[in-house]
């Protein structure tokens, strides 16, 4: 194989695909786009990979998806098929958003909590990969993990958890 096969999207299952695109909006100012409204929508972080420099690259970030899962297009059967329901009370997706320089971990995780998810964790020092994050629950059931880069000699904050 001359390269990999490349990752393009991932999508968020929901069942009120507008009031997912409405809370991540509000969550982490991203655009939505309905394509269409109701059926699926396209999530459009904004921004481009950075350079070493922190200079932005020519490359986008990813987008992302939000689909109904009464009835998950595409799929070749109009009607869609089972099952018709999001996941809840186990293991699921988990979504790692970095946060921009001009945001913070408690100012994401207090807009989520305003606009219906269970903050998980908070205050927390990853060594493995030098981050600080938090983590909440979306109403539909996807945990998204907001990461703040630690840096060089990272310091970690009186009163955080760390591994």
């Amino acid at each position: 194989m001359a390269s990999p096969n490349t990752l393009i999207f991932v999508d968020f299952p929901s069942n009120d695909t507008v009031a997912t695109a409405a809370f991540y909006h509000e969550v982490f100012g991203w655009e939505v786009e309905g394509r269409p409204a109701g059926v699926f929508h396209r999530v459009v972080p904004g921004g481009h990979f950075p350079l070493d420099d922190g200079s932005p690259s020519t490359v986008g970030n990813l987008h992302l998806g939000i689909y109904d899962a009464a009835n998950a297009r595409p799929h070749p059967d109009p009607a869609g098929v089972e099952p018709r329901t999001v996941g809840r009370g186990g293991r699921g997706l988990r979504v790692w958003v970095l946060v921009s320089d001009d945001d913070t971990e408690d100012a994401i995780l207090l807009r989520a909590e305003q606009q219906g998810a269970d903050v998980l964790w908070r205050h927390h020092y990853w060594a493995e990969f030098n981050g600080f994050n938090g983590a909440f629950l979306d109403p539909w059931g996807t945990t998204v993990i907001v990461w703040t880069k630690g840096g060089e000699n990272p310091q970690i904050p009186e009163g955080y958890t760390n591994e």
